[in-house]
């Protein structure tokens, strides 16, 4: 079992910071491409949280925060670029659109792009969530789609933003794995860590953890790290604002998709399990057994490819 401090794993996420420090990767997400809904335009983008016009789409370097007490973006070197809200609506999966940052209070799918996720809630506050899991196998067939697989916190209460370390195909990298840490959707803007490529059969470590002291409820800033440890590659999104959102939600692992049109679709084995689970409490206390729950929205989905989750002790999603 994977065992690790939170305090060291902190100081590891700072430590790798200088292995990679000179790596460089092509920030580009499909384009909504020729199966998008009627209603989503040609020249929009495919994120984790739906078709988004590529101005509301900011790719943050090393060292960005997104500062939500300044309504700016503080770039490492010193300046500071203003959060314009986006001009654009975005759109969910099934084509419905959305004006600024409604994202559906409650359900946490846009459209049903979320298939299947296992997820927990408490009445007070979580401080740290990490998951491993294994980058699996390409798909068997290339439709254009996109598949991403992820953890990540929500405020169950009052939905506004999502933080985020998502293993991507087809998202920033062409036919092939990417990783990158994600906040959304603030103004109906997307803010997203430079990613790095991976491999099948790579282990992937993603976690998120409040920089606030124990025993904060509410704390307005978070890093977010999605690291190969495999390859030593990550993205990390560090200070990151909370937007004033209560991260009581959490999600083990989640699976969501675009475009897919057959089951060949979807990585091939058939399963990703998400291993060595960690979840803290507000006070930085580590909850034995969070209660887990699997929810599964393929109802009347096509194709039906077998979707389900299996618990307790780690989260199998298969497809």
């Amino acid at each position: 079992m994977f065992v690790v401090s939170v305090r060291s794993r902190i100081l590891k996420s700072i430590a790798i910071t200088t292995l990679v420090a000179g790596l460089t990767a092509a920030q580009a997400q499909m384009p909504a491409g020729p199966k998008r809904p009627a209603a989503v335009p040609a020249n929009y983008l495919i994120t984790p949280f739906g078709y988004f016009h590529s101005s509301c789409v900011k790719h943050l370097a090393k060292g960005d925060d997104v500062r939500r007490d300044e309504k700016a973006i503080r770039h490492a070197n010193g300046s500071v670029e203003d959060i314009q809200v986006c001009a654009f609506p975005h759109f969910k999966a099934d084509g419905a659109k959305v004006i600024g940052d409604e994202r559906g209070v409650k359900d946490p799918s846009i459209g049903h792009a979320w298939v299947e996720y296992a997820s927990t809630t408490t009445t007070t506050s979580y401080a740290y969530l990490y998951a491993n899991w294994n980058v699996p196998a390409a798909p068997s067939t290339n439709d254009g789609q996109t598949i991403y697989l992820f953890p990540g916190v929500e405020d169950y209460a009052d939905v506004v933003t999502i933080i985020q370390p998502v293993l991507g195909w087809n998202s920033d990298y062409a036919s092939a794995w990417g990783i990158a840490s994600w906040n959304c959707c603030v103004s109906g803007t997307v803010f997203e860590a430079p990613p790095a490529p991976v491999k099948s059969g790579d282990v992937i470590l993603g976690y998120m953890f409040d920089t606030c002291a124990s025993g904060t409820l509410s704390c307005p800033t978070w890093d977010i790290v999605t690291w190969d440890r495999t390859n030593g590659n990550f993205s990390e999104l560090l200070n990151t604002s909370s937007f004033g959102q209560t991260f009581n939600w959490a999600f083990a692992g989640a699976l969501e998709v675009y475009n897919v049109v057959q089951c060949g679709d979807y990585p091939s084995g058939g399963a990703t399990t998400f291993y060595d689970l960690g979840l803290y409490n507000y006070k930085w206390q580590k909850l034995a057994s969070p209660a887990w729950t699997v929810t599964n929205l393929s109802s009347g989905l096509t194709p039906q490819c077998g979707y389900g989750g299996k618990l307790p002790k780690q989260l199998t999603l298969t497809y």
